[in-house]
């Protein structure tokens, strides 16, 4: 017995050494590149600067300034309420179309693997490209678009989708959809592939056949996937909404900050654009309250939608 203790001694400490070993530098990129900005906007977000450049402490009048001073307020609500519209849109346009997607697959898995393949093909693109190609598409000088509709015999529903305010943030977030659509689909149809065989037996035992199988067995069973999808979809609208949005309309979110969303609001706040001067303590506010509103939405679904999921799946 007292050879056997040192060794099992060495072993957990080996083991303790791999284990600080390879996750070491995963640990330190991620603090470098998320912990420190993180920690530093919110740092910034608590002070104000002054003529001769240096800093003086205002703890939340920053905040203040951002939710209540009319200068600011109008921007930062119409902001989050473009973001929630995104949100929105992503939620029941591409989801549902996703499941769809993925429960066509997994009905015929023979040709699956090229459907997938061409449909998550454009998730893989550069957001810059995909904004530049649909820009070019949908423009009303050169644009293919109404030529295709005119084609089909409904060239009368043709506008200028990127240049009215009533539908430039739903045509840029169908565009968004058309693009990530695949990520949904992926992760639900994996989920779907995990079933036991055995319980889809059992159901055609009982007589169910198709697409029973999947609403009444299938369905229940990937609900958690269905809401960690929901949940990436949220904080995907206000973390990489800003690529696409910046690509295809700019900073300013045209025509008249109808796609203006807190990425871009957050990057002409604190950079600075055209006649407003960057500003980088209000910039860090605006990302402070990115991050205040993701963590408010991550909270509600980890403690009122995946606890009850956790439990409808046991």
């Amino acid at each position: 017995m007292a050879d056997r203790r040192p060794t099992r001694r060495r072993r957990r400490r080996a083991g303790t050494a791999h284990i600080v070993v390879f996750l070491a530098p995963a640990l330190l990129i991620y603090t470098i590149f998320s912990i420190y900005p993180l920690v530093e906007s919110l740092r910034l977000s608590l002070f104000d600067g002054l003529d001769d450049g240096s800093a003086v402490w205002t703890g939340l009048g920053n905040y203040a300034r951002l939710l209540f001073d009319s200068n600011w307020s109008v921007r930062f609500w119409n902001a989050l309420w473009n973001n929630l519209i995104l949100f929105f849109i992503h939620m029941v346009v591409q989801n549902p179309l996703g499941l769809l997607l993925a429960a066509l697959l997994s009905l015929a898995p023979r040709f699956g693997g090229a459907y997938r393949t061409l449909i998550f093909v454009p998730t893989l693109l550069s957001v810059v490209i995909v904004g530049f190609v649909w820009e070019l598409i949908l423009s009303p000088l050169w644009g293919v678009a109404e030529g295709m509709l005119s084609a089909v015999g409904l060239g009368f529903l043709y506008a200028p989708w990127l240049g009215l305010e009533d539908s430039a943030l739903t045509a840029v977030s169908l565009i968004s959809v058309w693009q990530y659509v695949g990520i949904p689909m992926m992760l639900i149809y994996a989920a779907l592939l995990s079933i036991p065989d055995e319980l889809l037996d059992a159901a055609r035992v009982d007589g169910l056949s198709g697409w029973w199988i999947f609403w009444k067995v299938k369905l229940p069973l990937i609900l958690p996937t269905l809401g960690i999808v929901a949940i990436l979809t949220y904080i995907g609208n206000f973390t990489s909404a800003f690529d696409l949005i910046y690509s295809i309309q700019g900073v300013l979110g045209p025509p008249d900050y109808s796609t203006d969303i807190m990425g871009t609001l957050m990057f002409r706040t604190f950079f600075g654009q055209q006649t407003q001067i960057g500003d980088i303590y209000m910039g860090a506010t605006v990302a402070s309250m990115m991050f205040f509103v993701i963590l408010v939405g991550v909270t509600i679904y980890l403690v009122g939608v995946q606890r009850r999921l956790t439990r409808y799946e046991m």
